[in-house]
């Protein structure tokens, strides 16, 4: 970790599980904001610009994971968004790599486990955000004629 809080937007419909994810990764300076459908949360993400990682449950009536992550990386590419289901499919997993899932988790994991893929997520969203910065700087620079 890197001593700065991370915040995580959990998506699932299963309350529980919300609940109990949202206490284990509270105790490891995890900041979560729960939503229980695909539209929820993405209704949160429009709402809190500083989310590092979604951790989307790929099974969920209404709108899917997905289906979800389609819309997620359509409006805000840079988030990293990572796959989590109980009922996993190879073809469930190709179809959220392809787009753009960072990873792809069986629930219930250890929680260990995924505070690495949510600091790896975290850090991969960060890289992306700097180079769009030095890029915007580049271009600004240019147009100045600097």
């Amino acid at each position: 970790m890197d001593g700065i809080e991370t915040k995580v937007l959990l998506v699932d419909d299963e309350e529980g599980f919300v609940a109990a994810l949202r206490k284990r990764l509270s105790i490891r300076n995890v900041k979560v904001v729960a939503a229980h459908t695909g539209e929820e949360g993405l209704e949160k993400l429009s709402s809190e610009p500083d989310i590092d990682v979604v951790l989307l449950d790929v099974k969920m009536p209404g709108m899917d994971g997905i289906t979800t992550l389609r819309e997620i990386k359509r409006e805000y590419p840079t988030v990293e968004v990572i796959m989590m289901t109980g009922h996993a499919t190879v073809e469930s997993a190709i179809d959220g790599m392809k787009l753009g899932a960072h990873d792809y988790l069986m629930k219930p994991c250890e929680v260990e486990e995924l505070m690495v893929k949510v600091e790896e997520a975290k850090s991969k969203k960060r890289a992306h955000q700097d180079k769009i910065l030095e890029a915007t700087g580049r271009e600004l620079q240019r147009k100045r004629g600097l």
